[in-house]
């Protein structure tokens, strides 16, 4: 339907930038009649700062009032919102903390419908974008476009992306491929609404890279804009966090990580329960995504071509090629309260990952030098990184220091 509306999702949970980032929105929209808002606004009555009555009147705004002791996280509350979806002609999905260029509405419909002419049916336009400062705006905006890059599979089995800048972008003419989603930037046809919901079963991590997988299998071709268009705030400084409040959120987290390894298989987790709107669509199966994309979910692993961070699809191979392209990459941080250590005379520290019949994985210490560069910040945790390849992942880390006059101290250890 030609209705130019766009549906704008945003799930604000007691957010100081949430009534910046409408107003930015609605002033810097070419024609800020065709915006629907649909906002999940999770507040509390002592925030005085976080009212919106102001949109209250306006019949553009739908607005679910949630108290923020109700809440039962990010995807929840984007589900919720998404209820009020009224067949607008795109969608545009953000955080409560942006800021946009001019004619942003304009920009983004024109990089969507030149990706529908080169012949992507469903474009799907998604990414980590590019960052600002609102203590230093608008001189903190980063100007460069940014793409996702593989990071890591996390113990609990979802992946972790990083941000990157897009080479070369000042010559590009249209959105490069992507392998991967943006919760707090998506742009396409108000069809997804319906089609890729958010799963309200899921709590935060996950969420994303179940998104990509089930918007490639519906159809949906991936891109990063080639060009800046949004800026997204990303320390969050100053806000407070749904975990921050919910004393049950360990709780959610973890059934959220377990349906996540269920929808893709991982760790011997099998599909036993029933995803309905929120499976994987037909157009397309999972091994068209893993191949496409490089990872292989069940076994932790990624290709190569994937690792050296360049633009999707991979590069098609025969099947017995394919098998054996994968690396299983495990990349953790371990992090450390400062208040455990107390010793001055550290020659060094044991870092030791052990799978479940307790033995070794990997081991690379920590020398006396690190250990001092350690101990010298002013973090309350300190953060000790670790990479190498596994046939399957550890169950658990060991940090186990060794001082020069007391000898082995205490282990500290954690599970994966």
């Amino acid at each position: 339907m030609e209705n130019r509306k766009i549906f704008i999702q945003i799930a604000s949970y007691r957010d100081p930038q949430l009534i910046h980032t409408i107003r930015d929105c609605d002033i810097k929209a070419s024609d800020p009649s065709k915006l629907v808002y649909s906002i999940a606004w999770q507040h509390s009555n002592d925030d005085e700062w976080d009212q919106i009555h102001e949109f209250k009147n306006d019949p553009r705004f739908k607005v679910v009032d949630i108290d923020y002791k109700d809440s039962k996280g990010a995807c929840w509350a984007r589900n919720q919102l998404q209820q009020n979806y009224d067949g607008e002609q795109y969608t545009l999905q953000i955080d409560s903390h942006h800021r946009f260029v001019q004619d942003w509405d304009l920009e983004l419909i024109e990089m969507y419908n030149q990706l529908k002419e080169k012949g992507h049916e469903k474009p799907l336009l998604t990414g980590y974008v590019s960052s600002f400062d609102p203590d230093n705006d608008p001189a903190g905006r980063i100007q460069t476009p940014w793409k996702m890059n593989f990071d890591r599979f996390i113990p609990e089995g979802a992946v972790f992306f990083l941000p990157a800048s897009i080479d070369n972008y000042k010559q590009l003419t249209e959105p490069i491929p992507a392998r991967f989603y943006s919760a707090h930037f998506a742009f396409t046809t108000g069809d997804f609404v319906k089609e890729v919901p958010h799963d309200p079963e899921y709590y935060f991590h996950g969420e994303e890279i179940s998104i990509a997988v089930r918007a490639y299998t519906w159809g949906y071709d991936l891109f990063h804009p080639h060009k800046t268009v949004i800026w997204h705030e990303y320390t969050r400084k100053g806000r407070t966090k749904q975990w921050d409040d919910d004393k049950s959120w360990g709780g959610k987290n973890a059934n959220s990580h377990k349906r996540n390894r269920k929808l893709f298989e991982m760790d011997g987790e099998v599909k036993d329960i029933e995803f309905g709107i929120y499976d994987f669509g037909k157009v397309r199966s999972l091994l068209d995504y893993e191949k496409y994309s490089g990872l292989s979910f069940k076994r932790r692993a990624v290709q190569k071509y994937t690792l050296d961070n360049n633009l999707a699809p991979n590069p098609i191979l025969g099947d017995e090629e394919f098998e054996q392209s994968f690396t299983s990459i495990f990349k953790h941080c371990i992090d450390l309260n400062r208040e455990q250590f107390v010793n001055d005379d550290y020659l060094f520290w044991a870092v030791i990952f052990e799978d479940e019949k307790n033995s070794q994985v990997n081991r690379i210490d920590l020398n006396e030098t690190e250990v001092k560069n350690l101990l010298n910040t002013t973090d309350t945790f300190i953060k000790v990184w670790r990479t190498f390849e596994v046939e399957k992942k550890p169950s658990k880390w060991i940090v186990w220091p060794y001082s020069e006059s007391k000898g082995w101290l205490d282990k500290i250890e954690g599970k994966l």
